[in-house]
């Protein structure tokens, strides 16, 4: 049997994986909201899914006490968040630079760098990649969920940003290289590091269509990207990009960018669309529907749509992996409906 590392590999570079990668991850609210012995039981009972779970031995039916009704914190960019259950995604209450008058005041957080322990390693990425290659896994790196256009929009606020963008206001440029500097040293970190597989997350897309013109994303944010990318690329780093959202209209500059894994959602970009534009081109992780089939339907139609989406856009060559955010609100059914299918028809490649 292959290793996770070995057949992650094969996937992306199409040379006959042993199974579809599959992913399922449980969104921290979930414990809130349903019996900890019920997400126990799914996890132990799904061995692909879920390799490394053990179920605690104090597990009970009783479930984790509810946490606040909303969460605040401050980020280490001074924008203050909100958050209205534990688990859930933050939003900015507000944003430090909605006023461009207090650019020349305002302080970045420091440039990141590697732990003291991990400096007096010579060989810290050698040691690392080791260490991954016995547990059969890889060195993963890269930037934090919304490093770049998000964070310009946190900081701005996402009204104020299209403006700049359309005006061409000149101080945007300088907080774009403020942001671009961060996430560089975050780069050159990971890399120290021994990483293999870079992620760069950054939700593009609406409902409909994406949050920024393509033509804005080309003189704007692809520019930083190329630059972020390029080093890992260097290195002989797999990129692998998410979004969530309609990001048909930009996919060609991300991808031209230097990603070579792109995680869009299933749905909302059409199963057709996303078989035209990249099957047998490039890498696809497939975010699976949470918002219409997998949260209303029936547990048959759950198992539709994964064998439907596999038989479309899987092949024995590999280039098609997978991957699921369950959230509060899907009925516990579904969940094990959907996780039924995702191991049963990880071996089903076309």
């Amino acid at each position: 049997m292959m290793t996770q590392r070995e057949n992650m590999l094969r996937t992306v570079r199409f040379e006959k994986p042993e199974r579809i990668p599959m992913g399922y991850w449980i969104n921290g609210a979930c414990w809130n909201h349903y019996p900890r012995a019920a997400l126990d039981e799914l996890q132990e009972s799904h061995p692909y899914l879920f390799p490394n779970f053990k179920r605690a031995a104090e597990a009970t039916t009783a479930r984790v006490p509810a946490p606040p009704a909303r969460q605040n914190a401050m980020d280490e960019w001074g924008v203050p968040r909100m958050s209205p259950e534990e688990g859930i995604a933050s939003v900015p209450a507000s944003h430090p630079l909605a006023d461009w008058s207090a650019l020349d005041r305002y302080t970045p957080p420091p440039l990141p760098d590697l732990t003291a322990d991990e400096k007096k390693k010579p060989n810290l990425a050698d040691e690392n990649r080791r260490d991954a290659e016995a547990k059969g896994v890889l060195v993963h790196g890269g930037l934090p969920h919304g490093h770049t256009f998000l964070r310009l929009s946190d900081l701005r606020g996402y009204e104020n940003l299209i403006c700049d963008m359309a005006d061409d206001e000149p101080r945007l440029w300088r907080l774009i290289e403020i942001v671009e500097a961060h996430n560089a040293a975050l780069v050159r970190c990971a890399l120290k590091r021994g990483a293999e597989w870079m992620g760069y997350p950054e939700d593009l897309g609406m409902q409909v269509g994406p949050m920024l013109s393509p033509a804005h994303l080309r003189k704007y944010i692809k520019p930083s990207y190329r630059r972020l990318m390029k080093p890992a690329r260097d290195a002989g780093c797999i990129i692998h990009m998410h979004s969530d959202g309609d990001i048909r209209d930009l996919v060609d500059d991300l991808v031209d960018s230097g990603v070579q894994v792109v995680n869009l959602q299933d749905l909302v970009n059409g199963i057709e669309w996303i078989r035209r534009r990249f099957k047998g081109k490039a890498c696809i992780d497939l975010d699976i529907d949470r918002q219409s089939v997998t949260r209303f339907g029936t547990p048959a139609q759950v198992d539709e749509l994964i064998r439907d989406e596999v038989k479309t856009l899987g092949s024995r060559e590999g280039g098609l992996m997978m991957i699921y955010g369950m959230y509060v609100g899907i009925p516990l059914e579904n969940a094990k409906a959907l996780m039924d299918a995702m191991e049963k028809y990880s071996t089903h490649f076309a």
